[in-house]
């Protein structure tokens, strides 16, 4: 759950403005209020409503989490509720995910939180977890850390260094725009893995491609990722589908006549 922050809404709203790099007359352009006014609410002259919290968070596309302790440190209620995943009204969005992930299949594909521990896989994802630690898939299963840890997936990854890359880079900019410090510690963890770095440029095709050795073969894939783009609530905001489809026809078929 958010907890009450101890710093003045004022001064979040402004790491905030920063850490998304606008200046003062770009958010005051976005949001459509004076800049004297958010300069005002930034160093505390003036007391922001909840509707200018929100709608200064908005035009920022603060995560619904952080948007609730904006809130809180104004001294008003949280907007967002953050059910359980187990919770009736989640039901749907959960139905909806597993439906996706059905239907993918025999391709992988897993639902996960906001730090990538897992919250759903179908059938498909047994295909790419062969010999890997059996601690690593005891949950909570964080999939970066099934990824790149040496007694993971990564002894298998033909590309390593080019993959390894790609996911650190966008784990640093997710840790970078939500300032999550449990996606920091993720981050610094993972770095730490061996693996090399891709000092490549391009490197052919035209997305970063998973090369996977299984058995004799070398299975390829195309990742993708979807968000619901509506959410009002916490848990539902920070859900994400990663489902991996052939980058090639040997790939396909591999998996299409896998027993």
């Amino acid at each position: 759950m958010t907890s009450a922050p101890t710093r003045p809404v004022g001064d979040l709203l402004r790491d905030w403005r920063q850490r998304r790099h606008l200046s003062q007359l770009d958010l005051a352009t976005i949001a459509d209020v004076s800049t004297r006014h958010l300069s005002w609410l930034e160093t505390g002259r003036s007391r922001p409503t909840a509707q200018m919290i929100l709608r200064l968070a908005e035009s920022m596309e603060v995560p619904l989490r952080e948007r609730n302790a904006l809130l809180l440190a104004g001294g008003f209620a949280p907007a967002y509720g953050e059910s359980t995943l187990d919770s009736p009204p989640l039901g749907p969005v959960l139905e909806a995910l597993r439906a996706v992930l059905a239907a993918h299949e025999p391709f992988p594909a897993v639902v996960v939180d906001r730090t990538w521990e897992l919250v759903e896989a179908n059938d498909g994802i047994q295909a790419l977890l062969a010999g890997t630690a059996p601690e690593l898939v005891e949950p909570p299963v964080n999939v970066l850390r099934l990824s790149l840890h040496p007694e993971g997936l990564a002894p298998r990854i033909v590309n390593l260094p080019e993959w390894r890359s790609h996911l650190l880079a966008r784990l640093a900019r997710q840790a970078a725009t939500t300032g999550d410090a449990g996606l920091t510690d993720l981050l610094a963890e993972l770095r730490g893995y061996p693996g090399g770095e891709y000092g490549g440029v391009g490197g052919g095709g035209v997305v970063v491609p998973l090369r996977l050795r299984q058995g004799d073969a070398v299975l390829s894939f195309l990742s993708t990722t979807t968000v619901f783009g509506t959410p009002r609530d916490v848990t539902v905001d920070e859900l994400a589908l990663e489902a991996f489809y052939p980058a090639d026809p040997a790939t396909r078929t591999a998996l299409l006549h896998t027993p």
